[in-house]
């Protein structure tokens, strides 16, 4: 509770003295977490977008058959709009449902708004609706019932539908409490995601815990660098991205608890714990092009319930990923 009352404190002065505007409500929120490929991502998207009356997502990427067919069908009857980058439009390029951005810069989120029997829901997370990403990569996926997040999701994914990509509004709800929990949503680069990831990690008090998939921000990295002097660190990273001069994982190999991913396909969480309390995640890798380029979501919960789950991901993550 110490700290959770210290990040609010200085929250509202950060707002108060950076300008950074906090729009602060409150409502009863449910969250369901899923970990793929331990969970079937897969059937749990099915079964949500299965009888929906509206489902509108922004996917990086999309082609798994099941949920392809299931869209095709229901835009029949039902509101169904999707947006995917353009590396990965070809070949969904005959649905009418279907747009891709029109930028070189990625259109890298996955979330989807969605109105099903009187409920609206948002998902987020890491995971692409793909085969690799649900069947192979280490992935998270965030089912979410607000109202105020769906409103959140719903005016970004509008700004995507209308060609308005890399930029506009600033989120319209961003931190909403539920309970004695919080969580704070942002749309970058409009919102600023490395900013407020830097904040909440400056503020750790015991402890740091991420998993990684592209992790190049020199700022991030500084910071976690500068504060294993009073907190304990423990990351795993992505093998395939670690090898760059700009990887993080080449300043803090020798110094931090880190390690490598061993899995054939990808690592491809974007996740920060703190305190065993903050669950930081999204599509928004730390990097230079996901702060300041691509379209990206973030979520900030603060929920033990939900921190706990992902701790649980984390000690498998990390067990799996004993050195060899």
């Amino acid at each position: 509770m110490k700290t959770i009352l210290i990040i609010l404190l200085l929250f509202f002065i950060t707002a108060c003295t950076t300008g950074h505007v906090t729009r602060e409500v409150s409502e009863d929120i449910n969250i369901s977490v899923y970990f793929c490929p331990r969970d079937n991502c897969s059937e749990v998207l099915f079964n949500l977008f299965n009888g929906a009356e509206k489902v509108n997502c922004a996917f990086f990427e999309l082609n798994l058959d099941n949920l392809i067919d299931l869209l095709n069908q229901s835009s029949k009857t039902s509101d169904i709009k999707i947006i995917v980058d353009n590396n990965h439009y070809g070949a969904l390029s005959n649905f009418s449902f279907v747009k891709a951005d029109n930028r070189k810069a990625l259109m890298h989120n996955k979330f989807c708004v969605i109105e099903k029997q009187g409920r609206k829901f948002i998902t987020t997370g890491s995971q692409n609706p793909t085969s690799r990403c649900t069947f192979e990569n280490n992935n998270n996926l965030l089912i979410i019932s607000s109202n105020k997040l769906y409103q959140n999701y719903q005016s970004e994914f509008d700004e995507l539908w209308s060609n308005i990509f890399g930029k506009g509004e600033q989120v319209r709800y961003n931190y909403i409490r539920y309970g004695n929990n919080s969580i704070e949503n942002l749309f970058c680069p409009e919102d600023g995601c490395e900013e407020r990831v830097s904040f909440y990690l400056e503020r750790a008090e015991n402890n740091i815990k991420f998993m990684t998939f592209s992790f190049t921000s020199n700022k991030l990295g500084d910071l976690i660098l500068n504060k294993s002097k009073d907190v304990e660190i423990t990351g795993v990273f992505e093998k395939f991205q670690s090898g760059s001069q700009y990887s993080q994982y080449q300043k803090m190999k020798d110094i931090l608890n880190v390690r490598l991913d061993n899995n054939s396909a990808f690592l491809h969480h974007k996740v920060f714990i703190i305190d065993d309390s903050v669950v930081i995640t999204g599509s928004y890798n730390p990097t230079g092009s996901g702060d300041r380029t691509n379209d990206e979501n973030l979520v900030i919960i603060y929920d033990k319930e939900v921190a706990n789950r992902f701790l649980e991901e984390f000690e498998y993550v990390w067990d799996y990923n004993k050195p060899l």
